[in-house]
């Protein structure tokens, strides 16, 4: 017997939602080539990382607002480019696996917290 866990949408949710995700592919994709095409000394460090933080969190902002359930991967990925830009711009070397174990970690315990229950 297979049991699905994932949320059921409504389908203009559900429509929603595949296209955020589209959209989002679609921007670290482009946001990837131009990065790659402007000359290296001319990116200052982070960037990359930044346009990744802006483009997650920004998609998981629309979620929440349109009251589809935030993606908590895509979430903490996102912090977790946030603060690996920021300790590129500067210049600090921050344990960025103990935080990603961190905030996995604490997703993982506050989610039931912050679920509503039926």
């Amino acid at each position: 017997m297979k049991v699905d866990l994932a949320p059921v949408l409504p389908p203009d949710k559900a429509q929603l939602d595949h296209r955020l995700g589209d959209v989002g592919w679609g921007l670290l994709l482009m946001l990837t080539g131009v990065v790659w095409l402007v000359p290296a000394g001319t990116v200052p460090p982070g960037t990359w990382l930044f346009g990744v933080a802006a483009i997650l969190l920004g998609v998981n902002l629309v979620r929440y607002l349109t009251h589809i359930g935030v993606s908590p991967v895509s979430f903490v990925l996102g912090i977790a480019a946030l603060l690996a830009a920021i300790s590129q711009w500067w210049r600090t070397d921050l344990p960025l696996l103990a935080i990603c174990l961190l905030m996995i970690g604490a997703s993982l315990v506050f989610k039931p917290l912050l679920t509503k229950h039926a």
